[in-house]
């Protein structure tokens, strides 16, 4: 018997949803297609996950038994759950850079509503659109799984999904261009004074954008040049250095590799909110900064 977190069984389910979604029955709708893709993005996530550790998919429960189920203590009848889609797609921002929880989530969320709701929420989207943003992040989890879109899709499918994922970077750029050319046009406008009322009393320089993740480091700003925040939580690596301070005294230093994962700034109030608008605009997408030598020192164990 197959066990439920093997993640060669997710991907050949994963496969078996997104070929029901890319079939050309024109008895299925759009939102229908898009419910299955959209479930098939969950599979390919637990697969991605589970292929590292089952515990990476697994619902901790009071008596651990999913936990015990996932590391193959438990075998037998036992119920094996997994974690929600949301977690599961924080999971895979962290561990498969650039996927996006935010772009997964609106999937998820128009799935919930199309099963659970009375909307059918895959139609806020033109189809277009929808799938461009959907391939992007799928071709994700895809290579996360060491594999390639041929092998997910078949090769007659694959020109189709090229074709989005081409679309998906078109409409990265062009919304990155839009957001730099707009943050340069109210910084003149204020300059000249012609900044329209509504929008002045809304936009301001100097108000801060930042969104507080743990990290963060100075970098230009790719539409005005002042100095901007660019932030994220994730470490990627971690350096470290003793520098004495005096004849008796020596100092930790450590220095941190940050994942970018948002940009602001003062000066003209520019954001850029996501890991593809970054790297679409030049800036870098890790920074260095220097950490806390107190999250890095071992721990003290007593034996009383």
């Amino acid at each position: 018997m197959t066990a439920p977190y093997d993640h060669g069984a997710l991907w050949v389910k994963a496969k078996l949803f997104i070929n029901r979604a890319m079939d050309e029955d024109s008895s299925r709708t759009f939102d229908e297609k898009a419910l299955w893709a959209a479930l098939a993005l969950e599979l390919l996530a637990k697969s991605a996950l589970s292929r590292v550790s089952p515990l990476l998919i697994a619902e901790p429960t009071e008596d651990g038994g999913n936990l015990l189920i996932a590391s193959g203590l438990v075998e037998g009848d036992a119920r094996f759950i997994s974690v929600r889609a949301k977690t599961l797609f924080a999971r895979c921002q962290r561990a498969f850079k650039p996927f996006n929880l935010k772009e997964a989530s609106i999937i998820t969320s128009a799935r919930n509503e199309y099963l659970h709701g009375s909307a059918v929420g895959f139609l806020a989207v033109p189809s277009n659109v929808w799938w461009a943003r959907y391939w992007a992040q799928a071709s994700i989890l895809v290579n996360a799984l060491d594999r390639d879109i041929e092998e997910f899709v078949g090769d007659d499918r694959e020109p189709t999904v090229m074709a989005h994922l081409d679309q998906n970077a078109k409409n990265v750029e062009h919304r990155t261009e839009m957001l730099i050319e707009r943050a340069k046009q109210r910084l003149s406008q204020h300059l000249d004074g012609t900044l329209p009322a509504r929008i002045a009393a809304e936009w301001k320089p100097g108000l801060d954008r930042s969104i507080g993740f743990t990290h963060r480091g100075i970098q230009s700003c790719p539409a005005c040049g002042s100095n901007g925040t660019i932030e994220g939580d994730d470490i990627t690596d971690t350096s470290a250095e003793l520098v004495q301070v005096d004849e008796e005294d020596y100092e930790v230093i450590v220095n941190i590799i940050v994942a970018a994962e948002y940009f602001s700034c003062r000066n003209c109030q520019l954001v850029l909110d996501r890991y593809e608008l970054i790297e679409q605009a030049g800036l870098p997408t890790t920074f260095e900064t220097e950490g806390d030598s107190e999250d890095y020192r071992e721990p003290e164990y007593g034996n009383d």
